[in-house]
C-alpha cells in the first residue's frame, strides 16, 4: 500500500545514537520475541536488522494469535519467551495470571517521549507501542444521514445493513458496553438491560463478522453498508469501496491498545529492556508509521495527512478515545458470549 523507502544508512546512525554502549553487553546473546508475525519484511528491514546488528545478538520468533500465544506462555509459567506483544485484552489476562514482571520504566528512556495513555496503561507492567481504535464505519454514498453516535447503529434506515463484529474478537464486547450506554446502563452492572439492547439491534444486523477480510468482502458486495470496525481495516476498505468513511462520533472511539510486556521467566530481561526502549525511540516508530505498519505513540512523530490517514494520530484523536476497563470485561466475557450465541444463532 504504502511506498518503501529504504534508508538503511540513516537508521543505522539513529540506532547508534539509540543503542549508545549496549553491543558489547549484548553480544552473543539470543532475545526470544513473542508476536503476530505480521508485516514481517517491514519489521525486518526496519526495526530487527537495526537491532541486531547494535545489539550483535540473535532474535527468534514465536508467532501465533493473541490466545494461542498467551496460552503457551501460561503453559510454560511465563517462561520461554523475552518480549510478549499483546493486545490489551490478551495482555490484561497475563496479568492477571501472574504472567508478567513488573516494569522498570527507568530502564526505559523512550517512555517519557511516548503518548499518556500509552505509558502505563495496565498499572506497572508495560507500554503500549501502538494505538488503535474501534469506531464505526460506514458507505456515505449509500447512508443518506452521516453517523455521528453509536446510538445511531439502532436507526430504522440502516435496518438489514449493519455487520457486527462476533462477540469473540476484540471489538465483540464493546457492542455490549454500547448497547448498556444506550440503555442507559453500565453493561457490568446490568447486562438484562444491555442484552435486551442488543436484541433490539438484531434487525439491523446482516452477519456477525469474525476477521476483518469478512467485513471488507461484505461491503464489497453490497451486503452492508456500516460496521463496527477495527481502524487498521479502513485502507483496505476504502480500497474496495472508496465511499466508505469513518465515523466521526460525538462519544469518541473507542482505544486499543498493543502492549509489549516482560515475562517472568525471560533468560535476557536486560536485553528484552533495550529492545522495548528501542521500539519505543521516535526514529523507530516514525518509520514504522510511515512504511503502514503500527501507529505511532511517540509524540514526536510526524506524519503528512496522507500518512495520518492510516492510523489514530494526534494528540487530540488520542485525547478523545474511549477506554476499557479489561480486568471488568474478562470477568463478564463468558456470559456475555453465550447470551450473543442465543440472540444471534450461533
Amino acid at each position: 500500500m504504502q511506498k518503501t523507502f529504504v534508508r538503511s544508512l540513516a537508521l543505522a546512525v539513529s540506532a547508534t545514537a539509540l543503542f549508545g554502549a549496549a553491543p558489547a553487553m549484548a553480544q552473543g546473546k539470543t532475545l526470544t520475541i513473542s508476536w503476530w508475525g505480521f508485516n514481517g519484511e517491514k519489521l525486518e528491514e526496519f526495526l530487527l536488522a537495526p537491532f541486531r546488528e547494535q545489539c550483535e545478538c540473535e532474535i527468534v520468533f514465536e508467532t501465533g494469535n493473541n490466545g494461542e500465544r498467551l496460552n503457551k506462555l501460561q503453559i510454560r509459567n511465563g517462561g520461554g519467551v523475552d518480549v510478549a506483544y499483546f493486545s490489551d485484552s490478551f495482555s490484561q489476562q497475563g496479568i492477571e495470571a501472574g504472567l508478567f514482571q513488573e516494569f522498570d520504566r527507568s530502564k526505559v528512556p523512550n517512555i517519557e517521549g511516548i503518548y499518556d495513555i500509552a505509558k502505563d496503561p495496565q498499572g506497572g507492567y508495560g507500554p503500549a507501542y501502538t494505538i488503535g481504535r474501534v469506531g464505526i464505519v460506514y458507505d456515505s454514498a449509500k447512508v443518506a444521514t452521516p453517523i455521528t453516535s453509536w446510538d445511531h447503529l439502532w436507526r430504522e434506515d440502516l435496518a438489514s445493513s449493519l455487520s457486527l463484529p462476533g462477540i469473540t474478537t476484540t471489538a465483540g464486547p464493546m457492542v455490549v458496553m454500547k448497547a448498556g450506554e444506550h440503555a442507559g446502563v453500565d453493561a457490568f452492572d446490568d447486562a438484562d438491560a444491555a442484552f435486551a439492547a442488543v436484541e433490539e439491534l438484531r434487525p439491523n444486523v446482516v452477519k456477525n463478522y469474525n476477521t476483518g477480510s469478512e467485513m471488507i468482502n461484505l461491503f464489497s458486495t453490497g451486503e452492508v453498508t456500516a460496521a463496527i470496525a477495527q481502524d487498521f481495516t479502513l485502507a483496505q476498505i476504502q480500497a474496495a469501496v472508496p465511499s466508505v468513511v469513518w465515523a466521526d462520533l460525538e462519544e469518541g472511539s473507542i482505544a486499543t491498545l498493543n502492549t509489549v510486556n516482560i515475562p517472568k521467566g525471560a533468560a535476557e530481561p536486560e536485553l528484552a529492556y533495550q529492545f522495548i526502549n528501542f521500539l519505543l525511540s521516535p526514529e523507530i516508530q516514525q518509520k514504522l508509521a510511515e512504511e503502514g505498519v503500527d501507529a505511532p505513540v511517540a509524540t514526536a512523530v510526524e506524519l503528512t495527512p496522507e500518512q495520518a490517514s492510516l492510523w489514530t494520530y494526534g494528540a487530540d484523536t488520542i485525547a478523545g478515545l474511549q477506554r476499557v476497563d479489561y480486568a471488568r470485561m474478562n470477568a463478564a466475557k463468558g456470559g456475555w458470549v453465550d447470551r450473543w450465541n442465543e440472540i444471534f444463532g450461533m
